[in-house]
């Protein structure tokens, strides 16, 4: 039954407490279909994944919200990830959710990131009232429902150094996707019947940009400067090299 927020104890999890958090976990998904994509894994598989955890070793941090000795919510930190929060069905709306994540806050004061299914509407509200924001969507390739999701992040106490954080790691990302892509243009010269710039083909540059855009909704005519830019830079690259007798 639901419970005021004042009578909910917030502690430590301990290793009696996962058959409880199991089942929260599984009330708390199956309530949230459609919201949430159903489980791929059995009742039996998460209950055996969870009772493999290892409370000790520090690996994960889990917090459960108790009253009268049951266990109604839970939430689990790992590293700066907010692996999960989940609140009983019949205890949702009482404030317990948002003090587990005024937990978390408190022990990631730099911030912290997760991941919500972009279906879930009501979990993106939720964070977002509460201040966390939205920095990345995906196809939903890297978990295991195959659904689309969002990274949202919470930028603690100082949220433009985490922010800039964030900055720091894509643009290293970007660094070496370039650098495929100077290699990749390079290549590309010596199977092509005109070389350098005047080989170049516009219409391909375009199609590039629209097949850019279709996943990841940024406008098409900023993408295709943004090519344009990275594709003249490449073959300049690529001549001066060949000049040279560099990267032979």
């Amino acid at each position: 039954m639901p419970t005021d927020a004042d009578e909910v104890l917030l502690r430590p999890a301990v290793t009696e407490d996962l058959p409880a958090i199991a089942e929260v976990f599984l009330a708390s998904r199956a309530a949230a279909v459609p919201a949430m994509p159903p489980l791929v894994h059995s009742a039996e598989e998460v209950r055996a994944f969870v009772a493999g955890f290892d409370l000790t070793t520090g690996e994960r941090t889990i917090w459960v919200a108790e009253t009268a000795g049951r266990v109604l919510a839970y939430a689990e930190l790992k590293d700066d990830w907010l692996d999960d929060l989940y609140v009983l069905p019949e205890s949702a709306g009482q404030g317990i959710g948002g003090a587990l994540l005024d937990l978390c806050k408190a022990a990631r004061p730099d911030g912290f990131s997760l991941w919500v299914f972009e279906s879930n509407e009501p979990a993106r509200a939720f964070y977002r009232r509460r201040g966390l924001i939205e920095l990345e969507r995906t196809d939903g390739a890297g978990n295991s429902e195959r659904s689309p999701d969002v990274r949202m992040a919470w930028p603690g106490a100082n949220p433009l150094a985490f922010i800039r954080g964030r900055i720091d790691e894509v643009d290293d990302q970007v660094a070496l996707l370039l650098a495929q892509r100077f290699a990749l243009t390079a290549a590309a010269q010596q199977a092509k019947p005109v070389g350098g710039h005047a080989g170049r083909d516009p219409e391909r540059e375009r199609q590039i940009a629209e097949r850019m855009a279709g996943p990841t909704g940024l406008p098409v005519a900023a993408l295709e400067r943004i090519m344009h830019t990275v594709i003249t830079e490449s073959l300049e690259v690529a001549i001066r090299n060949k000049a040279t007798g560099e990267g032979r």
